[in-house]
């Protein structure tokens, strides 16, 4: 089953630092941080972050995905990067919080949502 988390606007940034900042419905902000071997990483910051840039801004979907066949069981986080494509992460342990400050965000090439912007299987349940 795959269940809508949560759904709303992003923006990616870039500060002068080259450090990407992610931050969701302008209330959570992540500092996005590649970690050589480790891999990307999601960092929580409370820290106001000036932009050098804006990489990309738009909706985001989060779902929980769980014995579905075509998808890993895990959160997906799938950003809309424009004209209906969305690129979608993993994220094994969720998102930072206050206790676990640093969590994992994979890219994966599965997506969920549809060039139209709606979740593409029937076995979707919006949670709105």
């Amino acid at each position: 089953m795959i269940s809508i988390v949560q759904r709303g606007e992003y923006r990616l940034m870039e500060t002068k630092s080259q450090t990407k900042i992610l931050i969701l419905d302008e209330k959570n902000t992540f500092a996005w941080v590649n970690v050589g071997a480790i891999g990307e990483i999601l960092v929580s910051t409370n820290k106001k972050h000036i932009a050098d840039c804006i990489l990309s801004q738009g909706n985001y979907r989060l779902y929980d995905v769980v014995d579905e066949p075509k998808f890993t069981d895990l959160l997906h986080l799938e950003l809309c990067v424009g004209k209906g494509v969305w690129q979608g992460y993993l994220l094994p342990t969720g998102f930072p919080t206050n206790e676990d400050k640093r969590n994992k965000i994979i890219p994966t090439k599965e997506c969920i949502t549809s060039p139209t912007g709606e979740a593409c299987l029937p076995t979707c349940v919006c949670y709105e």
